[in-house]
């Protein structure tokens, strides 16, 4: 465990806090701190799973099967409720997070095995339902694009929200899948402020990259939209008009928002981001989301956990609705259709 004043550069927790699920912790002794401690690098660990299409029945989601082959996120954003999952591996929610990415190399193949099956009901799949499946560790091990190979391959429709412009790498795909209406992309957009990014989000790509990659798909023919999420109040929905504006003029045809949730660990881990970066706003931010929360900093509720309550709740739709009227959105969003999936192969086996 780490335990520096402020969050290593590149990073955005500042420490281990203790995983709720250990008995056993350490606890660093502030006195004898090395200031020149090296930095946290990113280590890579082969998760060994046997299966990749995983399964949930919330209906807060608007999908019931998803794909993720990687746990843990290197872009490092405070706020993400998928901290607390690395926690299961025997991690910690915060650098741990960070820094220990699990890779499941085996992905493409898995799906194709999964998707080959008779059991599988074609229908959509999320990508990125926990983690952002264009991480940095992407550009290395390339599983996204191996998973969307496999996907054309069968021609089966899936859903994609990243953070990273590295999603345009992979356009030759995605075009194509849009021609048989089976890819929608949302690139999340939580601020146009830069500072405010490098703190928040430290290893996502800058605005500018992000709507860039909002105009490259449009350009493309790939149904795209913008995710003004989490918005956190105190803090950045202010901006959603300006976000909402910008994205529309690079060609996003829908948009979404969700108020900021902080489940478990990730609680203390925003609380202690606050005091690093954001001291004289923090009591403000806190109580905005308590208000949303039924006066906590998290409500794990289904049917209210990504809408909140409240004024502040209220607020934020309002501001939303009204951002996409003035920038011209009008939702279209994709009807994304199973209707052309096929098994390579199948058609050849009757003759």
């Amino acid at each position: 465990m780490t335990a520096p004043n402020k969050p290593p550069h590149g990073r955005g927790a500042s420490a281990n806090p203790t995983n709720r699920f250990e008995r056993l912790s350490c606890e660093p002794d502030p006195d004898c701190a090395e200031e020149d401690a090296p930095l946290p690098r990113t280590q890579f660990f082969k998760d060994s799973t046997q299966s990749i299409i995983a399964r949930n029945d919330s209906p807060d989601v608007g999908f019931s099967a998803s794909i993720n082959s990687y746990r843990g996120c290197e872009h490092g954003c405070i706020y993400c409720y998928a901290r607390p999952n690395h926690e299961y591996l025997g991690f910690s929610a915060g650098l741990d997070f960070e820094s220990k990415i699990m890779v499941k190399e085996r992905a493409p193949e898995l799906l194709r095995k999964e998707l080959s099956s008779k059991r599988w009901k074609p229908q959509v799949i999320a990508m990125s339902g926990v983690t952002d499946c264009y991480q940095p560790a992407e550009r290395k091990f390339r599983l996204t694009r191996g998973c969307l190979e496999v996907l054309l391959e069968f021609r089966n429709p899936v859903g994609i929200v990243t953070k990273n412009h590295l999603v345009t790498r992979d356009i030759d795909l995605l075009s194509e899948l849009a021609k048989f209406d089976a890819v929608a992309v949302a690139v999340s957009i939580t601020t146009l402020d830069e500072k405010l990014r490098k703190n928040m989000e430290p290893r996502t790509s800058p605005p500018q990259r992000r709507l860039e990659a909002i105009r490259m798909l449009a350009e493309a023919g790939v149904p795209v939209g913008v995710m003004t999420a989490p918005i956190i109040p105190g803090l950045n929905e202010h901006e959603m008009p300006a976000i909402l504006d910008a994205a529309a003029k690079a060609g996003a045809r829908f948009a979404g928002c969700v108020p900021v949730r902080l489940p478990y660990g990730v609680a203390a881990l925003f609380e202690k981001w606050l005091d690093e970066h954001y001291p004289g706003s923090k009591e403000k931010i806190l109580n905005r989301i308590r208000d949303m929360r039924g006066g906590k900093l998290n409500d794990p509720n289904f049917g209210s956990r990504f809408r909140g309550s409240g004024i502040w709740a209220e607020q934020i739709v309002t501001l939303h609705e009204a951002g996409c009227k003035k920038a011209g959105i009008k939702n279209d969003f994709p009807g994304l259709t199973a209707k052309h999936f096929r098994r390579p192969g199948e058609q050849l086996m009757l003759f």
